[in-house]
Formats: structure tokens, sequence, C-alpha cells
């Protein structure tokens, strides 16, 4: 027995049961590429006409100069990274040994380069490129040059500091600033609904701080652009930073990123935007370009506004609907305008005028006392021997209240959204290290790809794309089995001849081939 067994051993895996079913594995042998990412390349292609290759070289500039991998070569590794369903750095390895992609990437990384640019390419390595993709270790060297320490050293627990970007991290963010401005282009409008909000990422790393959910993370500051669907700007931030903290600051670059042929900005924000400076900004019209701001923000239930509530009649509350499929259901909520004028509101003619609007939703199961008892994690009111869930909405729209109440809370809907896509979608919610610019950079390329894929899905693939999520997208697109050949000077992904996808693809690629932005306005 003893015998049989060194002769098997011997023999290698080839005799040996590899498991209980009758199949087994073995390495394929042959020299074409094997991919198990066979759509991945259309968000390649979808990126060189959108050339976010060249603004990262042109913008961020990390690797501008010297040898080894360029700032478009690693930006756009971990952009696909994340589309292809990686979390971490160390997913990379992953990705390198798709030989079939990596087959693809080196091809476009020379695709219409002369003999002179390719030669400039070939000096920046001493020694063959080997690589399809950079060495995870590359890359977090790559990462370290986004982390400011004198920045660093400011940040102290307790108290709430944002560091400032270095010029690698705001390049970064004027990439993607471009990237937007591009797709606008392709969509045009005049109106941009501007959804703020911050999201807790939570991290064990040595650097994170607590924040008030009193774990520790990070926090970073996000504005959503609905008309288009993308995230417009993102201001990393650590936990303990107040989401609410410095947002009129943060408006007011945000305004500055807005492409020409916008003429109306609107912004939508919880209570965190309830802020004096912030509303008076936008409702006295003091910015240069788009005067006045039209907002609907959420209103802090202070003792003061219970009590406006508190005061309206029985008769001034309305339902609320909601349409669905096209019929007006009601939401068991109700709505009222509220004779209310804070102290910083003031009473002159010729101030702005803000609107008071509040609802409320009846509490069932709520026993007399409970509340002192047991706290309830939203503010309520006892009205008419019956006690409600209410909320307040401070706005400068002329609209119907019940309007104002609908869209302001639409907000709820894709741009909270957007934070599970950006966490658990992609790879937002696991950062790479203990130091803050690197995990800003790291937030920062992962923007870039949930951006490029909202430009694949409503430009590219179609409208019956636009809902799906990654988890979707990766199992019916992105993840598709194949083999690379060359075959007359020119690569060939060949896919499985059952393969449902293959129309959408070819039909893709002559969107991208014939991409062209329309007039702004």
């Amino acid at each position: 027995m003893s015998l049989q067994k060194e002769i098997i051993h011997q023999r290698g895996e080839a005799i040996m049961a590899q498991g209980l079913l009758g199949f087994k594995y073995e390495r394929e042998s042959n020299q074409a590429g094997m991919t198990a990412l066979g759509g991945l390349p259309l968000y390649v292609e979808l990126a060189s006409r959108l050339k976010l290759g060249e603004w990262l070289d042109q913008q961020v500039g990390v690797r501008r100069k010297g040898q080894g991998w360029t700032d478009a070569q690693v930006g756009m590794a971990l952009i696909l990274l994340n589309l292809a369903g990686g979390s971490c750095v160390e997913d990379l390895k992953q990705l390198e040994e798709d030989e079939g992609f990596c087959q693809v990437l080196e091809r476009v990384e020379l695709a219409g380069l002369g003999r002179r640019q390719r030669r400039e390419q070939e000096r920046r390595w001493r020694k063959e490129k080997q690589r399809g993709v950079p060495s995870p270790s590359a890359v977090f060297r790559y990462l370290a040059a986004f982390h400011d320490r004198e920045q660093e050293r400011q940040r102290v627990e307790g108290k709430a500091f944002i560091p400032e970007a270095n010029r690698y991290l705001k390049g970064l963010g004027a990439v993607n600033r471009k990237l937007v401005e591009r797709m606008y282009r392709r969509q045009g409008g005049e109106v941009a609904t501007l959804d703020q909000d911050a999201t807790l990422v939570e991290s064990e790393k040595e650097g994170a701080l607590y924040c008030y959910q009193h774990y520790k993370a990070y926090q970073p500051f996000n504005t959503y652009w609905a008309e288009l669907g993308v995230l417009l700007h993102s201001e990393f931030r650590d936990g303990n930073v107040p989401a609410g903290y410095e947002q009129k600051r943060v408006l007011e670059e945000v305004l500055e990123m807005i492409p020409d042929g916008v003429k109306t900005v609107r912004l939508r924000s919880d209570t965190a935007a309830y802020q004096v400076d912030l509303l008076k900004y936008c409702a006295e019209g003091k910015h240069p370009r788009f005067g006045r701001i039209e907002f609907a923000i959420g209103v802090d239930v202070t003792p003061e506004f219970r009590r406006a509530v508190g005061e309206v009649g029985e008769a001034d509350w309305q339902p609320l609907y909601q349409t669905v499929n096209g019929e007006q259901r009601s939401t068991g909520r109700e709505w009222a305008e509220v004779c209310f004028v804070p102290a910083w509101a003031g009473h002159s003619k010729k101030g702005p005028a803000y609107r008071f609007l509040a609802t409320r939703e009846v509490i069932d199961n709520c026993l007399p006392g409970m509340e002192e008892t047991s706290p309830l994690p939203f503010p309520t009111l006892a009205m008419n021997r019956q006690r409600y869930k209410i909320y307040g909405i401070v706005t400068n729209l002329d609209w119907e209240g019940a309007e104002v109440i609908s869209w302001q809370q639409q907000r709820c809907g894709k741009s909270e959204e957007m934070h599970a896509v950006m966490k658990e979608d992609l790879a937002g919610g696991t950062l790479p290290s203990g130091d803050f610019g690197e995990n800003a950079a790291w937030w920062g390329f992962m923007i870039l790809a949930l951006n490029l894929n909202v430009a694949l899905k409503r430009w590219v693939l179609g409208e019956e794309w636009i809902p799906k999520r990654m988890k979707a997208i990766r199992y019916g697109l992105i993840h598709l089995p194949g083999r690379v050949l060359t075959r007359s000077r020119q690569l060939v992904i060949r896919l499985s001849q059952y393969c449902s996808a293959y129309k959408l693809l070819l039909r893709a690629r002559r969107k991208i081939l014939h991409w062209v932005p329309l007039p702004a306005g």
C-alpha cells in the first residue's frame, strides 16, 4: 500500500482523486490567454474614449517623471479593480493572474502611439515590462504620495479638522470634474439638483477616529448630481467631523465645478445643513453666477418649532400622497404650513422668504409614558390625544407644499443608495491604510470607477441597465469567460458560442465609437 502511494505521488495530480464527485482541475497549457473578465474591456474602451488615462497623467502627476508605472496605468488598474469586484490592494494579484485581460491592457496602452512614444514607454523600465497591472507593493508606494504628514500632525481626536488635500489629491478631484463635465456635455440640461450628505465608513485602522456612533470610522461628505446620476464631489473626512461641518464652503467649491450651460442650482439635504450661514447664502442670492440657490432642507425640531407645529389647526393638515404606477396612494402622513419665524430669519420685508413645512405620522403601539422610559429615535409630538412622528423642512421654493416635501425626500432614494454602492458594490468600504491621504486617494479612485460605470449604463448599455447594481452587471456583463487570441495582428476576445451578451457588447462598442457630446443647455 505504501509503494502504491509513492507511485501516485511521483506521477502527480493527474491520477490522484481530487474530490468526491467525478470532475477534476487541470492547468491550461494552451498559449492563448484565458480570461474570466470578457466584458471588462468595454470599460477600458469607454475610458479611452473619454480620455480618462490622459487626464490621470496630466492632472495627478505622481509619476509624471521617472520610471515604472504611469499615473494612467496605476489609476486605471485601481478603477478596473473596483469594477471587477476587488475590495483591497492585494486583489490586484488576482487581476494579474487573468492572463487574457492583461494582454488586452497591454495592447490598449500602446494603441495610437507612434514609434517615438512607444520607445519612451519602453525606457520607463530598466528591464522588460513583465506585468499587466502594478503589484500591490507598487500601488502602496504610489498611494503614499497622496499623504501629507504635516497635515497629519494637525489631526486630533475630539477636534473637527479636515486635512488640506495636497496637489496630487487635488489633481485626482480635477480628473473627476473633467469626467463629470464630459458626461454633462452628453446629456445637457439647465438644472442641477445637488443632494449633499455624509456617510460613515467603518474602519479598524490605527489612524481612524471615533464617530458619533461610537466606533472608528471615516466620514466622507458627498455631493450627488441627481439629473446626471453621478457623484460630483466628495470630500474625504475623519469620523469625528460632523456631517454638516463647513457645508457652506463645500457648496461654494461644488458650484465652481458645475459646467457652463447649467442655469439653476437646487440643493437638498437633511438637518445637518440647517445652518444659518448656509441658508442665508442660498436664499440671498450671493453667488456671482447662479444667484439664488433653491433649496429644501431638514429642520432641527427645537422646542420652539415643536410648539409652532402644535399650534397648527387640525383643519390645516392635508394628506400626503405618492404616485405608484400612475396611481395616487396614501402615505399615511399629513403635511401643513407652519407659522414659524426663527430669530435668525428676521422680519425684514426686503429679506428673502423662508417657508417652514411639517409632516406628521401617527405612531402606532406607543403606550403613554413610553417615550420617557424608552426615548424614540425621532422627534414626536402629542396632538389631540394622539402621538405623532414629526419632521420639518425649510425651503425658499414657491411650489405647493406637498410637492416640496415629495421633492426633498427624493434625495433618500438614489443619493443615499449611492452610499451603499460605494461601500458595498465597490471598494470604498475597505480602506487600505492607516494614513489619511492614502485612504482619501483610494476613495477618489473608487469615485472615478462609480462615475465611469454610470456613464456606461446611461449612454452605452441602455435604459434597462440604469437601475442595475454592480452584482447584476458583473454577472451579466463583466465576468464573461473567454479566450484572448492574436489573429492578423489583431487581438480577439473569443466568447462562448452561446454567450447571451455577445450582441450587447457589439452594440455597446459601436456606441462608444460614435460617442459625440451633445451641446450644453
